[in-house]
């Protein structure tokens, strides 16, 4: 009953309802009530006439508790499912700090801040570290500066971000800049500090790169067997030594047509790839992209190129296209496949990238295609039925799906739809 208020003590209006329950007679309530010291007759005299207003204050009150009760409840869910810490969320700014410290400060008058500190999720330490702090202004500081008085002070930081963001200085890298800042007497802090700012603060350097006009699409044949891309690649094994790859791959369905491993570095090997490759070729004539590499240019090439049985194009020198094609085949091999495994021996990089092509031609849809066909149905053109009956297939599916969603049912969902069901014109009254 009792509440301490600017040196008075004053009473609330007790609970009528209580009283009427316990069958306890007002009077003796109130005489309780004075025995005891709690109030006078005085102050219950001078509300006797307004009993009914009274009530009703007491009714909103109770209202306006219940609802601040529910807000609690809700806040406190939100704030665990959440999962928010203070030990990671930061305030840097000095008067936003002070306006949270007074908040805790005008709480803890009512409510244990042991309490409080549990509901907030801030531990003791932290909050006894910002209120000796907070006559510091902690301004984008993550501690007070006299704890740490070697750390770099605000005007340093603020040289730091005109340097970094300034145009004039974009051409030096991060390290650079710092050396210089030193050079130039600005500020004197190592390069590993100037890093930590610049990830803390999110500073963005203005270093927008500007290229050339590139083409998005490279060379595309129109056609199999129209143009060809060969390459060599290296792979190191277990015990240091080399395991040479060459390998031949089409345009226009990214099929490999011809490969081969290698324990030494063999010249010959790309011209008996390309007499692989070749074989039972009629009225065309591939374009073969290559580098300018010993391996493309030796004179075992060169009499086959000759021949007439194909076209030689080195890339970056006849045209301006790069061999890309097959470079990224390697990529994807190697990281894809090879190294996944123990490359101990040249046999077993011999097996792995046998198993890799047959899995590449056959049985992996490539996505350069519209319908996802694998590069030997577009190099034999089989694949052309392949997107109809995906999207055909897709259709099926998203029903199939539908169906299965609609057909698992609730509790909530079974109540409703038996009470829809039921035809009250059927319903038997008697």
């Amino acid at each position: 009953f009792r509440e301490r208020r600017s040196g008075t003590l004053i009473v609330p209006w007790f609970d009528v309802d209580y009283c009427r329950r316990a069958r306890e007679p007002r009077s003796s309530s109130i005489s309780v009530l004075i025995r005891r010291g709690c109030v006078t007759s005085e102050l219950l005299k001078s509300h006797d006439h307004d009993i009914d207003k009274l009530e009703c204050e007491v009714m909103r009150l109770r209202s306006q508790a219940a609802k601040l009760r529910a807000l609690v409840r809700l806040l406190l869910v939100v704030l665990k499912l959440s999962g928010f810490t203070w030990e990671r969320f930061r305030v840097p700014n000095g008067a936003n700090k002070l306006k949270f410290l007074n908040s805790i400060g005008s709480a803890a008058t009512v409510i244990p801040l042991r309490a409080i500190l549990a509901f907030l999720r801030l531990s003791h330490s932290r909050y006894h570290a910002w209120n000796q702090a907070e006559t510091c202004g902690l301004n984008d500081r993550n501690s007070c500066p006299r704890t740490t008085p070697s750390g770099l002070t605000s005007g340093e930081i603020d040289t730091i971000r005109e340097l970094v963001m300034a145009k004039e200085y974009r051409h030096l890298n991060t390290g650079a800049l710092a050396r210089l800042a030193q050079r130039l007497g600005k500020v004197f802090a190592s390069p590993t500090s100037w890093y930590r700012m610049v990830r803390l603060h999110d500073w963005k350097r203005p270093r927008n790169r500007v290229y050339p006009p590139k083409p998005k699409v490279g060379i595309r044949a129109a056609k199999p067997n129209e143009i060809w891309h060969i390459d060599t690649s290296i792979v190191r094994l277990l015990d240091g030594r080399r395991a040479y790859l060459h390998a031949i791959i089409d345009n226009f369905s990214r099929r490999i047509l011809a490969w081969c491993v290698g324990g030494t570095f063999d010249p010959a090997a790309t011209a008996s790839l390309l007499q692989q490759a070749a074989t039972g070729l009629t009225d065309v004539v591939p374009q073969v992209y290559m580098d300018s590499g010993v391996e493309n240019t030796n004179s075992a090439v060169t009499a086959f190129v000759e021949s007439g049985t194909l076209k030689r194009i080195l890339a970056q020198v006849d045209v301006v296209f790069s061999n890309s094609m097959i470079e990224a085949w390697w990529r994807m091999l190697k990281h894809q496949w090879l190294y996944l495994n123990e490359l101990d021996s040249v046999e077993t990089v011999q097996k792995l990238v046998a198993f890799y092509v047959e899995q590449h031609n056959s049985h992996v849809p490539h996505s350069a295609f519209k319908g996802w066909q694998t590069p030997d149905e577009m190099y034999f053109s089989k694949g052309a039925e392949v997107p109809e009956q995906l999207k055909a297939a897709r259709i099926v599916a998203r029903q199939a799906r539908r169906e299965s969603n609609l057909a698992n049912r609730c509790n909530a969902c079974q109540t409703e739809t038996q009470i829809v069901q039921i035809d009250p014109k059927k319903t038997d009254t008697t």
